[in-house]
């Protein structure tokens, strides 16, 4: 997580690619078995926090696909740009808004006005040392709670947060844990990366699923078999989401920073977008490194996923954004709905073929406790329906998201 010189940027970008070329063996030709990924996904530049960044790479993905409420800025047309240079920098106001960008009023603080100083500072927040009130909540940074110094023990770890950092709380057995929203024990408001993300998504108008989970190779797992694996993964990208990658090394829960005795330690936060296996068996994580690096391919492995400092994958955190249906329309015997909703597309390098992840069941139940859903049309990738409303008496409608037809 740590700001990176153009020299380093230059070293880790050659020690991603090089990575796959060390598997080869002289004379040998290492094919792909597999090799799936999501298209469209943003590139970001760092921009003062890695979280921050990788976030904004996600909530931007999402915004580019089938949910456009997530970013409504200026910048490129109100639509996410795929990268932050030159006109696009205004898009680091999704995750870090500011007085004077993306159209935000000169006068009027944002997040990096009150909570940011400088990359891993520990002073007291600006809003406070200017005796301001902070801002309300606007960008993915005020929700997931980063950058503020305002949380004391987090989940009997670590003080945060400091300049350019993130906390998540997880199930230290290595369960699956979804939906999950800390206690004040460490202080108001409660919050952490997974309840943050769902909290923003709230704050733009619509709803999400959000689970965190330890890595199955996660030393700290006391049960072996728990933890995230790699078929896991694979199942998040064939059903069309990527997933944030929480790099931090295990040992370290937290560091003495600064004079502060139980600081954020050192983390990182990537992106999957897609996975890849060579005929050898190797598993590769196919990511976005929040560093505007391209695709870099990583060996889902408890290596340090890193060069400059020891960094494994602690665990991840999925984020599944839900449909929201935008209007309906009776007319005579038949009701028309439109709606919002996940629209991911999966290429298959390989097969050379493109797929939609995401398709939509409407469902409808003449009761609710115990509910009869039924199908009441066949699956599909459209963003509306049009379905018959006949007979009498009491309808209620769902939409389901399935990931094949």
């Amino acid at each position: 997580m740590r700001r990176e010189t153009a020299a380093r940027r230059v070293r880790t970008w050659l020690w991603g690619t090089v990575w796959l070329g060390l598997l080869v063996l002289p004379g040998t030709r290492v094919q792909a078995a597999e090799n799936v990924y999501l298209t469209g996904v943003p590139d970001y530049e760092w921009h003062q926090a890695c979280f921050g960044t990788t976030t904004g790479n996600l909530i931007g993905f999402w915004d580019r696909h089938g949910l456009p409420n997530f970013y409504t800025g200026p910048t490129a047309g109100g639509v996410a740009p795929l990268d932050s240079y030159g006109a696009n920098t205004g898009i680091r106001s999704l995750w870090m808004s500011m007085a004077g960008r993306d159209g935000r009023p000169a006068d009027m603080m944002g997040h990096e006005d009150d909570y940011y100083i400088d990359y891993e500072s520990t002073r007291d927040d600006p809003y406070i040392t200017h005796g301001r009130p902070e801002h309300a909540p606007d960008c993915i940074g005020d929700f997931i709670g980063m950058n503020q110094k305002k949380w004391t023990l987090m989940d009997g770890e670590c003080d945060g947060n400091i300049d350019g950092y993130v906390y998540n709380y997880w199930d230290k057995t290595g369960a699956r844990r979804w939906n999950y929203t800390p206690d004040t024990t460490a202080g108001e408001p409660a919050v952490d990366l997974q309840s943050g993300l769902r909290a923003f998504a709230r704050y733009r108008g619509y709803a999400a699923d959000t689970f965190s989970q330890y890595a199955d190779f996660n030393p700290d797992i006391p049960v072996p078999g728990n933890g995230f694996g790699y078929d896991d993964l694979k199942a998040e990208i064939d059903a069309g989401y990527p997933v944030l990658i929480f790099l931090q090394n295990y040992p370290e829960k937290w560091r003495s920073f600064d004079e502060i005795p139980r600081a954020n330690p050192s983390i990182h936060g990537m992106l999957a977008t897609g996975y890849y296996i060579d005929d050898l068996g190797t598993q590769f994580v196919r990511a976005r490194t929040s560093w505007a690096l391209g695709d870099q391919y990583y060996r889902w492995t408890s290596a340090s996923w890193v060069s400059w400092t020891p960094l494994p994958v602690r665990g991840v955190i999925a984020f599944h954004p839900l449909p929201r249906i935008l209007g309906f329309e009776i007319k005579g015997d038949e009701i028309s709905l439109h709606w919002e909703g996940p629209d991911a597309e999966l290429f298959d390098q390989i097969k050379q073929v493109a797929r939609k992840a995401h398709w939509y069941v409407l469902e409808k139940a003449t009761a609710l406790n115990p509910s009869d859903f039924t199908p009441v049309a066949p699956p599909t990738t459209a963003r509306e329906l049009t379905v018959s409303a006949c007979c009498p008496g009491t309808a209620f409608y769902r939409l389901r998201v399935v990931s094949s037809p």
